[in-house]
């Protein structure tokens, strides 16, 4: 286990730091220039090398759900994608009772279904829904244990195939046997774009949030029926960048959603394996979160 990281927070770092390591698993920068620019914060010991292992996810902090947790009932499926890459791979959870409920897709960040985004859909389960993570690089083989693989891997598919593989998520719960016939959407980093992306594309969408998401293009917004909670985080300068540009459409367009902004935290800050976790500001979102799905999907 990296114990750097079961210590360290986002305020052990240097924000220019942690502004260069979003930058280089955005893929805005590669490793190699992550690494020459980390060097000046290598103080006391520490190496750009050493900086970067500290920064990166230690899945071992990834369970707050456990797979065999007995309010919930996990298995592993492949569901159709005609529109995408055929078929897909995906992590179903269900919650333990019987009765028709909501369904909630959950997008993976931009490395495919890792331990965290699995946790994630856990947690949706135990909350009530039935929940449906996929991972978007089954045509690659999966998710391949190491996020840096993945981003790598990620990058190489077709980006249209590989929204109409999320979408297709969606079509899958709502045909399942459980679905009371509203199905939502969370995404975090690429997933919160992807959660968008869907509310773009879906009419029949009940609720999308995106978690420091990218935003869609504002003449898309018409098209959105969805309700949405935004999550945002004070210090994600990228993704803010076009937050008040989108928020100004949805207003315009008469949309209902909800905006957040978490004051301090960085992009990331709910992702529970990494120092850019913020326990106190992750927790609020996700009770808002769950109390936002209760509503929509009931």
């Amino acid at each position: 286990m990296n114990e750097m990281s079961k210590r360290q927070k986002a305020d052990d770092f240097d924000q220019g730091l942690l502004d260069l390591f979003d930058g280089y698993v955005h893929g805005i920068i590669e490793r190699r220039e992550f690494l020459e620019k980390a060097a000046k914060y290598a103080v006391g010991g520490m190496t750009a090398g050493m900086l970067l292992d500290a920064l990166s996810p230690n899945y071992a902090m990834a369970n707050q759900v456990e797979e065999m947790d007995s309010r919930i009932k996990g298995e592993n499926i492949t569901y159709p994608s005609p529109n995408g890459h055929g078929t897909v791979k995906g992590y179903l959870v269900r919650p333990a009772g019987g009765g028709t409920r909501g369904g909630v897709v959950v997008v993976h960040e931009n490395r495919g279904l890792n331990p965290y985004i699995a946790d994630v859909a856990r947690r949706v389960a135990v909350a009530g829904f039935t929940a449906l993570a996929p991972d978007g690089l089954t045509p690659l083989g999966g998710y391949p244990g190491t996020d840096e693989e993945g981003r790598e891997m990620q990058k190489t598919l077709d980006k249209g195939k590989l929204l109409n593989d999320f979408i297709a998520a969606h079509d899958h719960l709502a045909a399942d046997g459980s679905s009371n016939g509203k199905i939502g959407v969370v995404g975090f980093c690429y997933g919160g774009g992807v959660a968008n992306s869907m509310a773009v594309r879906l009419p029949g969408l009940a609720a999308a949030v995106p978690f420091y998401g990218s935003q869609p293009n504002t003449e898309d917004v018409k098209n959105i029926n969805a309700a949405l909670l935004i999550h945002n985080a004070s210090l994600d300068s990228r993704i803010l960048a076009g937050a008040a540009a989108y928020e100004e459409a949805l207003t315009a367009h008469n949309k209902e959603f909800e905006s957040h902004i978490y004051e301090g935290a960085n992009h990331g800050f709910h992702n529970d394996t990494t120092p850019r976790y913020d326990a106190a500001h992750a927790a609020l979102a996700w009770q808002r979160t769950v109390d936002f799905f209760k509503a929509k999907l009931a």
